[in-house]
């Protein structure tokens, strides 16, 4: 009896061996072999060693619509180069009925620092300080480097309006016989062979990548008390107005955008503008708020 006993058993552990070690066997190539987790989503790099959004850049890599400009409307921006770090740029003088205020740097160049007038103005080495000025003053006159830092934003200058002027193709040429109170003008180009005035509000309307470019060979003139207005989020540093004659800015008016005048810039008495005055003559404010965009 105890023969067949173990002869029974030792049949069945026959029976269980190539089970037992079939079954080690695809344990062992499942997790060495293929590697489990590990070799499936580490090896293979997963949406890390691809880089997922973060190596490829997603949309910030690739600029999205402000790096690709794709969804910008109008021409091509103008370049200030350094004079961009300006708010207002004179040549010959910078006259001041106080108080006025100004936020941003003023530049005078050829001329010296005693044609910088009403300002109230108190050196300090390279530059000059003033109550009514929420930056600094710099003129020809200057400590080094100041002098020549200044001769070129004023070529800098020089050349934006250049570059402003020689723009061919206007979208819109002598829109309103140059009246353009009451207007509402899409990103573009527009040319006036003629003064343009503002007797009444003006509003440009477009995102805030779009860009306009204002041609006007003769004057502009913005009546007291008017505004150009932004709608849409457009934005004061995307506006230039290239003017050949002189701009005035009425008493109370309220102005947008980078100005270019060939000769000079007068602001009326609590005229206002959300940009930049640069004249290759002089700019006159009269207790005036100037405000770099």
């Amino acid at each position: 009896m105890f023969r067949s006993a173990f002869t029974r058993s030792s049949a069945q552990i026959a029976v269980l061996l190539p089970t037992l070690w079939l079954s080690a066997a695809c344990s062992s190539s499942g997790d060495e072999t293929s590697g489990g987790g590990a070799a499936g989503v580490s090896s293979s790099g997963g949406n890390n060693a691809s880089g997922g959004n973060n190596a490829s850049g997603g949309d910030n890599a690739a600029g999205g619509h402000d790096a690709s400009g794709s969804d910008t409307t109008g021409p091509a921006p103008v370049s200030l180069g350094s004079a961009k770090n300006y708010v207002i740029i004179a040549k010959s003088a910078i006259t001041n009925v106080p108080a006025s205020v100004v936020t941003g740097d003023l530049a005078l160049s050829p001329s010296a620092a005693s044609f910088v007038t009403g300002f109230a103005l108190t050196k300090a080495g390279d530059k000059w300080t003033s109550p009514q000025v929420v930056g600094s003053v710099f003129a020809a006159d200057g400590d080094p480097p100041t002098p020549t830092l200044l001769t070129t934003a004023v070529a800098d200058m020089e050349t934006a309006y250049t570059d402003a002027a020689g723009r061919p193709t206007p979208d819109s040429l002598n829109q309103a016989g140059g009246a353009i109170g009451g207007l509402t003008l899409a990103p573009g180009l527009y040319k006036w062979t003629s003064t343009v005035t503002v007797p009444s509000n003006v509003t440009l309307d477009g995102s805030g990548t779009d860009t306009w470019i204002f041609q006007v060979t003769g004057d502009l003139k913005v009546s007291a008390a008017q505004s150009v207005i932004l709608s849409g989020g457009a934005r004061a540093e995307n506006i230039v107005w290239q003017v050949a004659g002189t701009v005035a800015l009425g008493a109370t008016s309220h102005f947008e955008g980078i100005v270019l005048s060939k000769t000079g810039i007068t602001l009326g008495t609590g005229a206002s503008i959300n940009g930049r005055l640069f004249a290759q003559t002089a700019v006159t404010l009269g207790a005036s708020t100037v405000t770099a965009p």
